[in-house]
C-alpha cells in the first residue's frame, strides 16, 4: 500500500480504504479462483495495483468519461483506475466467466459504484466508449482491429479518444503500423521501482 501512497499522495480516506481493501480480497480470491500468479500475488500492489494507475500518471479522465477495460481479467487495469477516477464509468470485460466474477466481487466488496461488468468476448462488445484500456492483453494490431469500432467519436478529454494499454518489452514491431500516431510512455518517467524499467503506456488515438 505503500508504494500508492507514495505516488498518489492526494487519495481521499475513501480511497485510501478501497485499495487497503484489495490485497485480502484478492488473496482470499485467488486462494478459490486462481486469477493472479500465486507467486506474484505477494507484489500485488507495486505488480498490479501501481502498474494500473501508470494509467492515471499519462491521462487525468474527465468526470463523465466512459471506458472500456478489454480482457480485465481479474479487474486490471479497471478496479484500481474505478477507485482513482471516482467520477467515471468503466465497463470491464473479459472472456473468462470465473474472472470477471472475481473482479465482481472485490468491486462489491468495497463499494465501487462506478463499474459494470460483462462476461463477453471483445468482439461482441457493441457499445461506445471514449477510451479503451488494456494491460498486455495481446499485440497492438489486433486488439486495434477489434477495439476500433468501439471508439466514439465526440471528444471531451485533453486528448484523443483511443487506446490506452500498458505494455512491457521492445515494442518496435508491435508500434510500427501506428508509428506516426502512437505515443509510447515510459513508467520510468513515473516509477523509480526497478520492475518499471520495461513497463510502457502505449496511446494510440482511433
Amino acid at each position: 500500500m505503500d508504494y500508492i501512497l507514495k505516488y498518489f499522495p492526494e487519495l481521499t480516506e475513501k480511497q485510501k480504504k478501497q485499495f487497503q481493501s484489495l490485497y485480502d480480497l484478492y488473496m482470499d480470491w485467488n486462494s478459490k479462483i486462481n486469477v493472479i500468479s500465486r507467486k506474484d500475488i505477494e507484489n500485488l500492489y507495486l505488480h498490479h495495483v501501481l502498474h494500473s494507475l501508470g494509467i492515471a500518471k499519462y491521462i487525468r479522465f474527465k468526470p463523465n468519461t466512459e471506458i472500456l477495460d478489454f480482457g480485465t481479467g481479474g479487474g486490471f487495469p479497471g478496479i484500481p483506475l474505478a477507485i482513482f477516477f471516482p467520477d467515471v464509468q468503466f465497463h470491464l470485460i473479459d472472456s473468462i466467466r470465473k474472472k470477471v466474477r472475481v473482479a465482481q466481487e472485490v468491486a462489491q466488496a468495497i463499494h465501487l459504484n462506478n463499474v459494470t461488468f460483462d462476461h463477453i468476448r471483445g468482439e461482441d462488445e457493441k457499445k461506445k466508449y471514449d477510451f479503451v484500456v488494456s494491460r498486455a492483453v495481446m499485440n497492438l494490431p489486433d486488439l486495434i482491429q477489434i477495439i476500433q469500432k468501439n471508439i466514439k467519436k465526440e471528444q471531451q478529454n485533453g486528448i484523443p479518444n483511443g487506446l490506452i494499454c500498458l505494455k512491457g518489452g521492445d515494442l518496435t514491431q508491435e508500434v510500427k503500423p501506428f508509428k506516426n500516431k502512437a505515443i509510447i510512455h515510459p513508467l520510468t518517467t513515473d516509477f523509480e521501482e526497478d520492475f518499471f524499467d520495461t513497463k510502457k503506456v502505449v496511446f494510440v488515438p482511433l
